[in-house]
């Protein structure tokens, strides 16, 4: 079977495909044929050797995926031979047959397509899990979305709306902002152009926010957190502008705010049901068509130093997507 392979550490181009050998499934495993990988930014840091977690060489990227069962290894329920699922596996789905254990699996609902089944795991369900699980957004509050035009930004400024929150979207350019207003944002700032802090105030008449989805870190997030309201939320989702922030303890004393970390891919395995039912809101939400993930483009597996270094110059509205399979 083919493999997108991470053999050496370095950039995008480092990446190869080769023939490797296809897997069989042991006692509790499910084999999945992938159909579309999702790639995500922590993709460009990991081949990179420059992510928490360093698989060992020679690894593919691509941590979700949708596809279909291949074969059952002994005791496996609830699935069968030609089942349509998505999954989030931690890595290696950039290749045409992957192992996964049945938690790590969803059934795709009818109607809704592998590339928009592909999208949901990663961005929308750390996303989902933060404003919801560590958020605690409630309908009527005030979101405010840094970097709201990236992968998690954008499911965020999305779930807020279906959440019934006025969402302020943050981000660089006005075409950024022009993007996440189309996923849904009641409003925009273009912290290149404004003092961030006065803006977020000045859109709540000075009240303040209820809930800050911070993943760009940087100089941003303590000016993002001078706004927060009374007894407010900051989500510390990730660190995209590079540096990590040391905000001053004082100010979530003078705010009796919360300074909140949202690490979703631990709370998966350790709070696994609650992840599901997380996911399967989200697949209901595909489903229905309350939620419309937008996919940036799809490249074939062959290209996908090209999809990376797209993602690494941050030229991307929503999802990037890997052919893997017909």
């Amino acid at each position: 079977m083919k493999a997108l392979l991470s053999k050496e550490p370095g950039p995008p181009s480092t990446l190869v495909v080769e023939d490797i050998e296809a897997p069989t499934p042991k006692k509790g495993e499910v084999l999945v044929r992938v159909k579309i990988a999702a790639l995500n930014f922590f993709d460009c840091l990991i081949i990179e050797d420059k992510y928490q977690f360093k698989p060992p060489r020679p690894f593919s990227i691509a941590a979700e995926m949708s596809g279909v069962v291949e074969a059952l290894g002994e005791g496996v329920e609830g699935f069968s031979v030609g089942d349509r699922v998505c999954g989030y596996v931690q890595g290696g789905t950039a290749r045409e047959l992957i192992i996964a254990p049945p938690v790590a699996l969803s059934h795709i609902p009818d109607g809704v397509s592998d590339e928009q089944a592909a999208c949901i795991m990663v961005t929308y369900g750390t996303s989902y899990h933060g404003i919801k699980d560590r958020g605690e957004l409630k309908a009527g509050e005030t979101l405010a979305v840094l970097g709201a035009s990236g992968g998690v930004g954008q499911a965020a400024v999305e779930l807020g709306k279906i959440m019934g929150a006025r969402v302020i979207a943050c981000a660089s350019s006005d075409e950024k902002l022009a993007f996440a207003k189309e996923c849904g944002a009641d409003e925009g700032i273009n912290y290149s152009d404004v003092d961030l802090k006065d803006a977020l105030k000045k859109a709540t008449g000075g009240n303040g926010m209820d809930v800050i989805y911070d993943p760009v870190g940087g100089d941003f997030a303590e000016s993002a957190f001078r706004a927060i309201a009374w007894g407010g939320r900051f989500l510390v989702i990730g660190f995209a502008a590079g540096p990590i922030p040391a905000i001053p303890l004082n100010l979530p004393l003078l705010k009796g705010a919360d300074i909140r970390g949202v690490f979703w891919g631990a709370f998966t395995m350790r709070d696994p049901a609650g992840n599901r039912q997380n996911i399967d809101d989200l697949l209901g939400w595909l489903a229905d068509g309350t939620l419309k993930p937008h996919v940036d483009s799809v490249f074939a597996l062959e290209d996908g130093p090209a999809a990376l270094e797209k993602i690494a110059a941050r030229n991307v509205k929503g999802k990037v997507l890997l052919r893997v399979s017909d």
